[in-house]
């Protein structure tokens, strides 16, 4: 092959437009040379890529902050009030320690103990069965027999690393303010959970609900009752339990006992004893009822206010962005009318800002990729070439939407990242390919010969280049554990990119650089080459192609003819680069 020229030749060359020239015609046939001809199957890849990839983001690919992952964790968390953190552990803690450990699956046991719980984390093996050890931890822990008395009902459930997009914030200071913003948060939880594009929200920084029942002793002994006999009359008085049913001509009747009594105001009435004359003694009488709060030692405040928050997630497929807008327009539109006097209401750890950052700095590096692609190729090689080979890059991003359900792989801060780190390498195939057909454009070949020779001289070395891009990255397809899960969407993303731009460079390019533009594309194109045109006129090929042959061609040529002084000065370079910090300057 005759010694390539890197420049635009003078005359007739790359832009004539006949077909017959005086370089070696390649051979019109193999799997390259068809998609290169075939502009209707190149052209129907692409499209098949673009809007399938884009149905899918809309429809089917989730989006979230982080991915929500199963944790491989069980929880068991056992209430023991009243004791200590040395009564908990030897009580509770390490009841249940030794009733786990030997289970199928289980690979290490965590205990927590403070003052009135325990916490206990039984982590499993990779691969296993979630769902089969949680029912096996539950019967372990069922058949603890010596629990303390005062020790409450254990609680068992599966780690979930559910993920909260906005907070609402409550605060004020009132007469009251416990109750005043609980309740107000109740009515906020309510009217969020109306809301289309919300399913979840749950109330923190308060205490827990509790009717308390306070029974003077010397009206116990009045009445000569007991503490044990007022409970069992309270417990006997809360009852909602089904009945049974009752058939009859018209259809069954069910019967229900519903007498569960949800505000300390109904418990007044609850008889505790009733005399020979007909009279009643009831609760009312002998006890003091309050609606009030489980005493423990927590407060919520915000800038120096008694708060309360109502927190909201995302779930199924609602995105990030879609529930903070709904959850800012309810407050601007709706509460921050109806709030109390001296209650405020303010949004506060807002992820989805966080999410939105992330998109707009993809899409800020996307913008300076394409423009940067542009723009050099349009100086360098043609303007037409340039518009093909950024195209790769939406192309290649469109398509790789179409594998991420399939990957249960969501668009999250992760993903998103992998997406940033892919913009530098997946319209490199595409230059490769697009500078091979301008290259035997150059040498006299016509559009359709030039496009099937230059995608097949290249085609070996790009398709091993992607192969060990992807390869680099596998690795973090078997990371172990709950990391594993998170960093699983690296590779995932930047190998489907990866392989939709060798689809793109090798099947879908050489189709578009084959023949001429057409006249009405050329005309949608027309803001794109116009600007293009004018760079191309600035002829800064040719200075490449002089300093190629002035400078870097004789320079090359001295470095090879003395390479062993090539070579000690190279590590003389090095040793000063090292030397220089390693003596303090």
């Amino acid at each position: 092959m005759n010694e390539p020229t890197p420049g635009r030749p003078e005359g007739p060359g790359p832009y004539r437009e006949a077909e017959s020239s005086t370089a070696e015609t390649p051979e019109r046939s193999g799997f390259l040379a068809y998609f290169a001809q075939n502009t209707v199957a190149a052209n129907t890849i692409m499209l098949v890529l673009i809007a399938g990839g884009l149905a899918m983001l809309f429809t089917t690919v989730k989006q979230e902050v982080f991915p929500e992952v199963d944790i491989d964790t069980v929880l068991i968390n056992v209430p023991y009030p009243g004791a200590s953190p040395a009564e908990v552990e030897e009580g509770v803690a390490l009841a249940i320690e030794e009733a786990v450990q030997g289970l199928d699956g289980v690979k290490e046991v965590r205990t927590t103990a403070v003052e009135g719980n325990a916490v206990v984390a039984v982590e499993l093996l990779i691969g296993t069965d979630n769902d089969r050890a949680l029912n096996d931890v539950k019967s372990a822990v069922d058949r603890i027999t010596s629990f303390p008395e005062d020790a409450e009902r254990p609680v068992i459930s599966l780690a979930t690393n559910r993920r909260q997009v906005i907070s609402l914030v409550l605060h004020g200071n009132v007469e009251q303010a416990e109750h005043v913003l609980h309740d107000l948060a109740e009515q906020v939880r309510f009217d969020l959970l109306e809301k289309d594009g919300i399913t979840y929200v749950e109330i923190d920084g308060t205490r827990p609900l509790e009717i308390s029942v306070e029974v003077p002793q010397r009206r116990l002994r009045e009445h000569g009752l007991t503490l044990g006999q007022v409970a069992q009359s309270i417990r006997q008085a809360n009852v909602e339990i089904p009945g049974g049913g009752v058939k009859t001509r018209s259809g069954e009747v069910l019967l229900r006992t519903t007498e569960r009594r949800d505000r300390g105001s109904e418990f007044r009435d609850v008889v505790l004893r009733s005399r020979a004359d007909g009279s009643q003694l009831r609760l009312g009488d002998v006890a003091e009822i309050e609606d009030g709060f489980r005493e423990e030692d927590r407060e919520s405040f915000f800038n120096g206010q008694r708060a309360v928050m109502v927190n909201v997630f995302r779930v199924g497929e609602e995105t990030p962005i879609e529930v903070s807008d709904t959850v800012k327009a309810y407050l601007e539109e709706e509460l921050v009318h109806r709030l109390p006097p001296g209650i405020e209401a303010t949004t506060w750890n807002d992820q989805s800002e966080v999410y939105a950052d992330r998109i707009d700095l993809l899409a800020r590096n996307a913008w300076i990729g394409l423009i940067l692609v542009l723009v050099i190729l349009g100086l360098f090689l043609e303007p037409r070439l340039a518009i093909w080979v950024t195209l790769g890059i939406p192309i290649s991003f469109a398509g790789s939407l179409l594998f991420l359900p399939s990957a249960d792989v969501s668009i999250n801060m992760i993903s998103l990242f992998a997406f940033i780190v892919t913009l530098g390498m997946v319209v490199d195939d595409a230059i490769v390919v697009g500078e091979a057909i301008y290259q035997k454009r150059s040498e006299g070949m016509g559009f359709m010969d030039a496009a099937i020779a230059g995608v097949k001289e290249v085609a070996v070395p790009v398709l091993f280049a992607i192969i060990t891009t992807c390869v680099a990255f596998s690795p973090l397809l078997f990371v172990p554990g709950v990391s594993g899960k998170f960093f699983r969407n690296i590779p995932i993303v930047v190998i489907s990119v990866l392989l939709i731009s060798l689809i793109e460079s090798l099947l879908v390019l050489p189709a578009h650089l084959s023949h001429k533009m057409p006249w009405q594309l050329r005309f949608l194109l027309s803001p794109l080459l116009v600007p293009l045109e004018l760079l191309a006129k600035l002829r800064v090929d040719k200075g490449l192609a002089w300093f190629i042959r002035k400078a870097y061609r004789p320079s090359l040529g001295a470095a090879l003819r003395w390479r062993y002084l090539t070579f000690a000065i190279a590590c003389a370079l090095g040793l000063g680069t090292c030397g220089l910090p390693a003596g303090g300057r």
